[in-house]
């Protein structure tokens, strides 16, 4: 029953007299539990296989497949066919109505530019052209005359007029009598005003140095000799009294942690020691032997609770099992032959028959569709040809039988009916 991973060391007197009655206990307690845990997971088990399973394909695998295969698969068959034959007649639409814009609009819309509105366009920008060049020469001919009166009007005059009389004017009258003013009144004037300048200068120098002294004298030596003689000592004596105060705080502070460690911490250490740490290890002692052996039951109970399930197995096999196999083999089976054979397989043949017969009239529905969509085209074509010929005229077409063809080859049908033609031939005057 023991099964330990690796070797231990030497064990305890304690652990020695609680393994065996602690093991003892938890046994008794726990055997019934795991029998009952067992009893619920095989029913657990035997009621999804049995039940669920069976019950979750009757409900819903078989009725889905059913239904996929019997219903959506034929209605998706069904829609496809319909939509590939509605889009072929709404390609058919589109192409007869895009016949129709070409033929009614853009044809008539591009005779119509190259035969009157390119030539009346090229018209139109000739004209426009000749204009052009006309008032281009006429405004090329009036600016030349007005530059050139311009020119002689406000520049040669002015130039004239500023060489003989103004320039003369300025430069005797007004730069030669500055320059002999500034030459002999301004610059005297200047240099005696600069000396009168230094000379102040000199002045407010030697006051502000008279100033300096004094302030010196009145207030920085007074303050000098008040740091060194009364501030200084009087910073020390108070420097020296923390001091002292701060060693008597230490002192204090080391007497009071000393009280509390005597006090507090050597009666909580012993007793952690010598009290709490044998505690904690008989208990930890117990807690191990409590959950070895609850592992060690949880086994042994498993053994036997496979033990009791065999010995129920055997009698229900015995009881039950081996009578409801008989009937199964000797009168199920043979029934359930006889309902496939004789009704089963003949009903399904049927049903193969009444598909085939549908889908065979499927097929002769699309192939009648697409030959009337072939007609159409044809019927299309030719009004297409017999309209452009009477819009822009030409001799007239031999009209082509329409022979109708068998679906897939291009060999003429027997018996088939020509396709249906419309001409305009007839009423063309």
């Amino acid at each position: 029953m023991e099964n330990r991973s690796a070797p231990q060391g030497p064990e305890g007197c304690l652990t020695v007299a609680v393994r065996i009655p602690v093991r003892i206990v938890v046994f008794v307690l726990v055997v019934p539990v795991r029998i009952v845990w067992d009893l619920l997971a095989a029913g657990a088990k035997a009621l999804r296989r049995v039940v669920l399973v069976p019950l979750w394909r009757v409900l819903v695998v078989i009725p889905f497949g059913w239904a996929y295969r019997f219903v959506l698969t034929p209605i998706g068959h069904a829609t496809a066919w319909l939509a590939g034959l509605v889009g072929a007649g709404t390609v058919a639409l589109a192409r007869g109505v895009a016949w129709l814009a070409v033929t009614l609009i853009a044809i008539p819309a591009g005779w119509l530019f190259r035969t009157v509105l390119a030539p009346l366009g090229r018209g139109v920008v000739w004209v426009v052209k000749g204009i052009g060049t006309g008032v281009v020469q006429v405004t090329r001919g009036v600016g030349f005359v007005l530059g050139r009166v311009l020119w002689a009007v406000f520049v040669r005059t002015p130039a004239a007029l500023w060489r003989r009389l103004l320039q003369p004017l300025l430069r005797y009258g007004l730069l030669a009598p500055g320059g002999r003013l500034y030459r002999y009144a301004l610059t005297p004037l200047g240099h005696a005003t600069a000396r009168l300048g230094r000379l102040v200068g000199a002045g407010l120098v030697a006051v502000a140095r008279g100033l300096g002294v004094l302030v010196v004298v009145l207030f920085v030596v007074p303050v000098v000799w008040m740091y060194r003689h009364v501030l200084t000592p009087l910073g020390h004596g108070t420097a020296w009294l923390c001091k002292a105060a701060g060693a008597g705080v230490v002192a204090v502070a080391r007497g009071l942690g000393t009280l509390v460690v005597v006090l507090f911490v050597v009666p909580v250490v012993w007793a952690y020691r010598h009290v709490l740490t044998p505690l904690g290890r008989a208990l930890v002692v117990v807690v191990r032997e409590i959950a070895h052996a609850v592992g060690h039951a949880w086994r042994a109970a498993g053994f036997v609770s496979r033990a009791v399930g065999r010995g129920l197995r055997w009698l229900g096999w015995n009881l039950v099992g081996r009578p409801v196999r008989w009937v199964y083999a000797a009168l199920l089976t043979p029934v359930g032959h006889w309902v496939r054979d004789a009704v089963l397989r003949p009903a399904g043949r049927a049903a193969l028959a009444v598909g085939r017969a549908a889908a065979e009239a499927a097929r002769g529905a699309g192939r009648a569709a697409r030959e009337a969509l072939a007609s159409a085209r044809a019927t299309v074509r030719t009004a297409r040809q017999e309209a452009w010929r009477a819009l822009v005229g030409g001799p007239p077409r031999e009209r082509m039988e329409h022979r109708a063809r068998t679906l897939g080859s291009t060999t003429t049908a027997s018996g088939a009916v020509p396709a249906p033609e419309i001409s305009l031939s007839t009423t063309e005057g």
